[in-house]
Parts: C-alpha cells; structure tokens; sequence
C-alpha cells in the first residue's frame, strides 16, 4: 500500500497528500448511489422499484422519497414537493426530537430490556454476601484460594455462556424471528433462569442455572441496540441506542435496591437463604413485561427488507416516522444502499468476511477496542465485598453500592446529549485518563490505615464514585452505540455477536479472576491492573477508532475505507495539534480532512453538517 506524501507548507503546518488508495473502488461502490442521477432518472427508478416490489399505490410517494434521499438537505428546490412536505421536512430538522410515540414506546420497550440486564448483573453483588456459605465456599480459611476462585466461577458463568454461545445464537435467531421474535425469547429465558436460580441448591447447580442465563442475556445484548438502531433515524439515533446503557445503569442500581429490600428477610421453615433466593429472583420480573409487550412494537424495517418483504417495512417505517413521504423516503434509501452492499459482497461464510473485507475488520477491531476492560465490572459485580474490605458493615457496602449504581444511572443520563455532540470518540478519550487516575486513587486509599478514623472509607468510596461518573457518560454508552452501527447492513448481525462475544468474553474473564486477584495482589494491585487497562484504552482509541457520530448507518462505509495505518498515523500527528489547540488553547493551522465527509479539519464535530433523520449525513 502506497504511504501518504507528508510535505510542510509555506505557513508551517503539514500538509498530507493522500493516495488514490484511500478512496478505493468499495468507497466509491458504497458512496450515496442516488449521486449523480438526474431527477428523471430517480423518478424512474422509484417507478422501477415500486413495480418490482408490489408498491404501486406507493409510486408517487416512492417518487418524493428518491429525489429527497439524493439531497436530503436539497427539499426546498423540488418541485414535486408541496408545502405540506416541506413543512414536515424542516420539522424533522428543527426539531428532532419531535418523533411519533410508536418510535418512543419503542425506545421504552428497549429501555426495559435493558433494566432487565442490568438487573441480572447487579443482584448476584448482595446475593455473594450469604450464598457462599451455605453452599460450601466460604472465602475464608484453609481452601480460600480454591473458593475465590469457584466463586468467580459461579458469578461468571453467564458471561462465559454468551461469549462461548449466547452471542452467536444472535444471527440464527434473527434470521429466523426477527428482532422482536429474539428479543422475545431472550426476556423468556431471563424470566425462567432468574426463578430457577432462586431455587438451586449447590454451588455446581447455581453455576448451571447461571450459565444458562446467558441464553438470555448474550442474543438480546446484541439485538436490541441493533433494533433500535435500525428503527431511529440518524439525528437521534445515537441518544437512542445509547438508551440501552442508560437503562442499563438504571437495572443496576434497581438490582442493588432489590438487594436491600431482601438483606432482612427471614429464612422460612424448609427454605434456607429466602432473602438471598428472592435476590436473584426478582431479576425476572421486568422480564415479563417484555414479554407481553414486544409484538405491540413494529419489526426492524431493516430486517423486513432484508426478507424481502417491502410492503412490511414501508408499514414499519410508516409508523416510526410522522409522514408517508419520509417512510418512503427511508425506505427506498435503504434499499439502494442494501442493494450497493450486496454487489460488493463475497461469495463466502459472513464470519469470514466480518475478518477478510478490510472494511468489515476495521469495524470489528474498533469494536473491539469499545467492548474491552476498563474495570467498571469488578466494582458493577464485587462492589459488596470491595466495600466490606474497607470496613463497611454488610449492610453498609450494600447501601454504598446502591450508590454506585445511582452514580453510574444519573452520570449515564447527560450522554443522550453528548454522544451526538461531541462524539464517541471524543467521549473515550477524555474519559480513559481520569478512570484510570480514580482508579488508582480507590487502590491506593487502601493503604490508609484502619485505625485512621473513616479516612479509609471516604477515599475508597470517593474514588469508586468518581470512577464511575467518568465511566457513564463515556465506556458506559458508547461501546453498544459503536457496535450497532459500525457494520454494514449485510453483516451487521454477525458483527454485534462478534462484538457482545468480546464484552462477554472480557466480562467473564473480569468475574472469575477478580476474587483471586484481589487474593493474591490485595486491592491496591486489582484495581493499579485495570487503570493500567484504562491507559492502554486511550492509545488504542486514538490510534485506531474512527469517529461515527451522526453519520447515516449505511454511509459509514466511507469511514471504515481508510487503511488502519493511515488512521493511525494521521491521529499520531494530529495529537499535539489538538494538545495545543484545545487544551492550551493556541492558534495553530488546521489539520486536512481526513475523511471525505468532513467539511472541517480536526475534532471540531460542532461545525459539521447533518443531515435531517432517516437518510444520514451531507
């Protein structure tokens, strides 16, 4: 691959020649393929598709739709338009969150499946403060070491579940269901689990019963942000999809109040442990009403298209946008898009493209980068026991991290506003420095001593408290976010299990490990092991992370164009350049693009230009 010229210019700044390479053939095959069509041309194709697809009563509507999805900003010089739709057309850019309430009864839906999860990963944090015991693995005494790590085991087990199944049980089941048909299934089998972990009587059993909760967790963490991202238009899609870790946060901290409302509840004759028991239980719940809610929702318009059957998805869109001009609009983009993608695509498996189609690696390996550690699962699992070691009572550490949980929910709200302004990039790379720095301050604290009064426990909780309001507007929303629009259309489910795989995998490994690792290196060695993480995290992102902010779902191709390397080597540069601009504030010449859609230079995402919802970005 030819490297970039680099040349330095008459007022100082470099300037980077980039090669033909960068914009390659699968760029251009990818770019907006309304383009250059002439209007009679758009209309006829409208015309075309709507035969072909049985949409004729639709034509004129279809018609409106193609000549809007060249230009989505271009309405006002359209003639076949009439006022009512331009009306709408600039309300849709005025005032984007003005959206029809199915789109919202949806987004609630995905809010609660959310909970859901956030509920099955938090209850087991104030169940571990009795379970152990009465199930022979007691963290103390001559066979700690085997127990720390048996515990870690039974904890883990369904993330190791999703990471080794339940994810890739995503892209057969949407195949077959769709997306309200997995998300279904998923919330049934979290119902069902949540009760049978409640009834289980060994630790080997629990481990079971655990493992099998990843059926449940693993297919639904990689579709709803999928669902939701396929049924939002682009303005707003961000906020909306980011839901899912907000209400995420929300679960957690609600499974830390079902943990304090169950601390005190007596054993009852022949049941020992009912309060633990009802801990793990009530995470099923919310479960049931997802289940008796989903089908009220209107399938992804996305995966009707993929099926073939266009009149559906024109319904779907129908009903998630405010007029029939806009459904129409949206879906004949998305089905020349979908057709573009289609003539690039390999005659081979998807899982071997996800890794031999330069454009579908880059996306995975960004999306690996969002789904690694960063440590937050250690305290969202352990926080209990971590409170416990730093002299809190047991009810002390369940209300401790009760506030943990509320941290992590109100930090996550102010991202529904940030992740669309200043971007998911931006968010990591201001973020990953101060975790790891509260990280290192929650380590440190615990070599306070205990008799020093309650210095020790005001540290510790200052910076688990710190670490997480860094956490929740940051590496909170954006993996999910990330993931779910990385991956072009025809991969894009095998790149959410691939990518909920890698959070799961890494989850897993963060819940076994952690009890032996604070065995043997003490808190102060756990938590200096994951701040370490957090400072390889900021590298990674700079060096190897587009930005995907308010760009269209399918038009990020473009992005994900650029050789890795040349991304790489443009952030290398462009780094003092935005040390001095935004930090220290000093007037320095401007960077070149490095995307073709940017219409400024560095990370100054608040001049660009969006695009109105449901066609993507000018």
């Amino acid at each position: 691959m030819e490297k970039p010229a680099v040349e330095k210019n008459d007022s100082g700044s470099f300037h980077e020649e980039r090669p033909s390479s960068v914009i390659s053939s699968t760029n251009a095959k990818l770019a907006n393929p309304l383009a250059g069509l002439s209007h009679e041309q758009l209309m006829h194709g409208a015309r075309e598709f709507a035969k072909q697809y049985d949409l004729e009563d639709l034509s004129e509507e279809l018609q409106k739709g193609a000549l809007i999805a060249q230009d989505p900003l271009a309405f006002e010089r359209l003639p076949m338009l009439d006022d009512a739709d331009r009306n709408i057309l600039r309300r849709e850019i005025t005032h984007r969150w003005d959206q029809p309430k199915t789109l919202y009864y949806l987004v609630i839906l995905c809010s609660v499946a959310a909970a859901v999860q956030g509920m099955d990963e938090s209850v087991i944090n104030g169940a571990q403060l009795f379970y152990p015991q009465q199930l022979g693995i007691e963290q103390d005494g001559p066979n700690a070491s085997r127990n720390q790590w048996l515990l870690g085991l039974v904890n883990s087990a369904p993330y190791l579940c999703c990471a080794v199944l339940g994810c890739w049980l995503t892209d057969p089941l949407n195949k077959l269901f769709g997306r309200r048909g997995t998300i279904f299934i998923t919330a049934l089998f979290s119902f069902l689990t949540c009760i049978w972990q409640g009834v289980t009587n060994s630790w080997p059993h629990l481990f079971a019963a655990r493992f099998v909760l990843g059926l449940g967790i693993g297919p639904k963490s990689a579709t709803v942000p999928v669902y939701a991202a396929e049924c939002a238009p682009p303005p707003i899609r961000g906020a909306l999809v980011m839901m899912w870790q907000t209400w995420t946060a929300f679960g957690i901290m609600f499974g830390f109040v079902a943990d304090l409302a169950f601390y005190h509840v007596p054993d009852k004759p022949h049941i020992t442990g009912l309060n633990w028991r009802l801990m793990l239980a009530s995470a099923g719940v919310p479960a049931l009403f997802i289940v008796a809610q989903v089908f009220f929702c209107p399938e992804s318009p996305r995966w009707y298209i993929m099926k073939g059957r266009y009149r559906d998805a024109f319904n779907s869109l129908a009903r998630l946008r405010h007029s029939r001009v806009q459904a129409a609009r949206d879906l004949y983009y998305i089905h020349v898009l979908l057709d573009a993608e289609n003539k690039i695509t390999r005659n081979q498996s998807k899982l071997v493209e996800l890794f031999t189609v330069p454009r579908n690696r880059r996306a995975a390996l960004a999306s690996f980068i969002v789904m690694f550690i960063c440590g937050i699962n250690a305290i969202a699992y352990y926080s209990s026991s971590i409170f416990s070691q730093a002299n809190f009572s047991d009810i002390q550490a369940l209300i401790a991290s009760w506030g943990y949980g509320m941290v992590n929910w109100i930090f996550a709200l102010p991202a529904v506003y940030t992740i669309d302004t200043f971007g998911r990039r931006n968010l990591l790379l201001t973020t990953f420095p101060l975790m790891a720095a509260f990280l290192l301050l929650t380590g440190f604290a615990f070599w306070i001593p205990e008799d020093a009064g309650r210095a020790r426990i005001g540290v510790v909780a200052l910076g688990i408290y710190l670490f997480t309001a860094c956490y929740s507007p940051g590496e909170g929303p954006v993996p999910f976010t990330y993931s779910a629009e990385a991956f072009p259309l025809y991969i894009r489910d095998v790149g959410m299990s691939f990518a909920t795989a890698v959070l799961w995998f890494f989850n897993f490994i963060v819940s076994i490990t952690f009890p032996r690792l604070v065995g043997a290196f003490r808190p102060q060695g756990a938590f200096g092991w994951y701040a370490g993480w957090n400072v390889f995290g900021f590298f990674a992102v700079l060096l190897f992370l587009p930005e995907t902010k308010a760009l269209s779902l399918e038009e990020l191709d473009q992005v994900f164009s650029v050789p890795t390397h040349i991304h790489a080597a443009y952030q290398i540069k462009a780094l003092p350049h935005n040390i001095k601009k935004y930090i220290f504030r000093m007037k320095v010449p401007d960077l070149p693009p490095l995307y073709e859609h940017e219409g400024t230079v560095g990370y100054d995402d608040m001049k660009r230009t969006y695009a109105p919802g449901g066609v993507g970005a000018a």
